[in-house]
């Protein structure tokens, strides 16, 4: 099986209020086997416009990252998530 990744890129526009949804997705993401590759940090935008946070997220497999995005647990954690940010999630399968 080939792992997957969710790769978002996100404006936070409350801070305080973000924690929640952090809190709240914790529990849909180590349910499906998520491991955080990259999560904030420093960054050079190079080309393109940039988000003041970039998060990589690994998953086992491209059916273990969409169950985790479609399930209730982690929709209740993006309601909470689209109030305090905006910006980009895909699904990307990885090939070494």
């Amino acid at each position: 099986m080939t792992n997957a990744y969710w790769i978002g890129r996100i404006d936070v526009e409350d801070a305080e209020g973000y924690k929640d949804y952090i809190a709240t997705a914790r529990p849909a993401l180590e349910e499906h086997g998520a491991r955080f590759i990259v999560r904030g940090g420093a960054f050079e935008a190079v080309e393109g416009v940039a988000r003041s946070r970039n998060v990589v997220i690994e998953f086992p497999s491209m059916e273990a990252a969409r169950a985790c995005y479609n399930s209730e647990l982690y929709q209740k954690a993006k309601a909470i998530r689209e109030k305090f940010s905006g910006g980009e999630l895909i699904i990307i399968e990885g090939h070494a």
